[in-house]
């Protein structure tokens, strides 16, 4: 499907040139606040959107934006949506194309007067369909080196949504970082082909502690209850959730939205803007990616090795390797 939509896409950026002239020119009247739109297809409680949700508010309360979403909106009422706001003149609307590709590409070429930035596996397309993603690979792997050097077992679990690139590259990344502290490290590796099964993913945690795992990475909601329960650590993953399991997160991989939100809107303002890859925004370096760590939980020894990491991996002195094929249990 993704294959057949570039095909689709190659006939459709005929005439991009003359569209973005179109969009450029539109821009050039946005002199105040820019309206943004958000559309996701989960609560913005969930963990990927209410980073979204999080950081377009925030350009909202600077006075950057006024902004309006719709949450929980179906894959097939997207498209509806997507051009509802669009016909509303909104500057830019930001969202989830993932699995919903064909629609939103489609829905972009019919107002090319409307800036998309739209999470997405793939390029953008001209004139105006941006791109990003929760490159949070690095701090994912800072947090497996806290999670290796606290199991003692020697066995961590990890509870997926999907296998999908998006979630592989951060899983793998974890596995690398506990590996570094912890070499003979086995993994138990389950996908409950969801974004949002709390009962599903607790279910699958306990399986996984049954069979000796000391130590959870959350990638999904239900994980850290699991783990809370029986009394192991785990692991967070997009937000900060230990307030809510004390005593357990050994650490978090936090993403951060707000530099993406801001040079999108920075480019608008300049009149700058124009179709691109927004995802390098989501780096360490950018400021889009962060680890939380409880250093009441990790010995010093390992904090100190951590943070020398996380130094390196921002100075560009190490480079975390990106890995999006499906981790396997080993």
């Amino acid at each position: 499907m993704r294959n057949s939509m570039f095909m689709s896409r190659r006939t459709l950026l005929a005439g991009g040139s003359a569209l973005a002239l179109a969009l450029s020119s539109k821009v050039a009247l946005a002199g105040g606040k820019i309206k943004a739109a958000g559309i996701f297809t989960q609560p913005v409680e969930q963990q990927w959107d209410s980073r979204l949700h999080i950081a377009l508010k925030a350009a909202q309360d600077r006075g950057d934006i006024d902004y309006v979403y719709s949450e929980s909106v179906a894959d097939n009422d997207y498209e509806r949506v997507l051009r509802q706001y669009a016909e509303q003149k909104v500057d830019f609307i930001v969202g989830e194309a993932f699995g919903l590709e064909r629609a939103a590409r489609k829905v972009s070429l019919d107002y090319p007067d409307v800036a998309f930035l739209m999470g997405s596996s793939f390029g953008p397309q001209d004139p105006n369909f941006s791109v990003f993603d929760n490159w949070i690979h690095e701090p994912s792997y800072l947090t497996g080196m806290a999670a290796g050097a606290a199991s003692k077992s020697g066995v961590i679990g990890m509870v997926g949504g999907y296998a999908i690139p998006e979630v592989n590259r951060l899983m793998n990344a974890f596995m690398n970082g506990a590996r570094e502290l912890n070499p003979d490290a086995k993994f138990l590796v389950n996908f409950i082909g969801s974004w949002y099964d709390p009962p599903k993913a607790k279910e699958s945690a306990f399986a996984m502690i049954d069979a000796g795992a000391d130590v959870m990475y959350a990638e999904r909601f239900g994980v850290s209850d699991a783990a809370m329960e029986r009394g192991v650590k785990a692991i967070g993953n997009v937000i900060d959730t230990a307030p809510d399991y004390p005593g357990t997160i050994l650490a978090s991989a936090i993403w951060h939205f707000e530099p993406t939100v801001d040079h999108m809107v920075a480019a608008l303002k300049s009149k700058q803007y124009k179709a691109d890859d927004y995802g390098k925004y989501s780096f360490m370096k950018y400021g889009g990616g962060s680890i939380i760590l409880d250093e009441t939980l990790v010995p010093a020894d390992v904090v100190a090795k951590i943070r020398a990491k996380e130094a390196a991996i921002i100075s560009g002195a190490y480079t975390v390797t990106v890995n999006n094929d499906e981790p396997k249990s080993s």
